[in-house]
């Protein structure tokens, strides 16, 4: 069950196109090699992420990268929903994109007019040259550590043209109970100490980066909290 506030919000988004359900056959139909456990990860996110929200907000056509796109699933429904067709995904981790590139081939079957990358990049590689409608960033900072993180951020807004939008998405830091839950989930999962960002920070960072804030919302699945942002930027802006 999910319970959402809205804290600040500017601007016409659409309701989410796609219903969990969507979601979840999307995923069996597109994540079926590899690791039991990653297949059993990319079928159920749609349970402690609001992914539909997150695909809802991304404007019907656009171009998209998506950094630490992780398994594709996000860049996946884009596409087989037919929101978006033109998609590029980077990740640090090389089994990572290895499923989202199988996924992508099945994709492709279904949506033979799409153009879909994923590719496998480190930070210290930087971002992929050229601009994008919108850049997404969803439940990444986090797994960044604290000295890359602003490079990381700035980054990914510098490749956002005029009039498009910083799709970004991380876990919250408060209350604490919710961030200790979360914490140990990636202590588990992902066998790692994270770092929580604190949103007020990449407000203040997209704002540096030239980007307005849209939309800030709160929402929480479960023991889960998310905090989602929507920065635009204006279409006068020259890069």
């Amino acid at each position: 069950m999910t319970d959402a506030r809205t804290a600040a919000s500017t601007g016409n988004f659409s309701a989410p196109i796609l219903a969990e359900s969507d979601i979840a056959s999307i995923a069996r139909r597109l994540f079926v090699e590899g690791p039991l456990l990653a297949r059993f990860l990319q079928h159920h996110r749609h349970r402690i992420a609001p992914i539909a929200r997150c695909i809802s907000l991304v404007p019907p056509g656009s171009d998209v990268l998506d950094v630490g796109c992780g398994g594709g699933l996000f860049l996946a429904c884009l596409v087989a929903s037919g929101r978006c067709l033109n998609v590029h995904g980077v990740d640090a981790s090389s089994a990572a994109i290895d499923a989202a590139q199988a996924a992508g081939r099945r994709l492709a079957l279904i949506a033979p007019q799409s153009r879909i990358l994923f590719e496998h990049r480190m930070v210290q590689q930087g971002l992929p040259d050229g601009n994008y409608a919108v850049v997404s960033m969803i439940d990444v900072m986090h797994h960044v550590p604290r000295d890359a993180q602003k490079r990381a951020f700035l980054d990914a807004a510098s490749r956002v043209r005029a009039g498009g939008i910083f799709l970004y998405k991380d876990m919250c830091d408060a209350p604490i109970w919710r961030a200790t839950l979360n914490r140990l989930h990636d202590l588990v999962m992902a066998r790692q100490w994270i770092n929580y960002l604190p949103i007020e920070t990449a407000d203040a960072w997209a704002v540096e980066s030239g980007l307005v804030r849209a939309l800030a919302e709160e929402r929480a699945i479960l023991w889960y909290g998310h905090e989602i942002r929507v920065y635009r930027r204006p279409a006068e802006s020259v890069q």
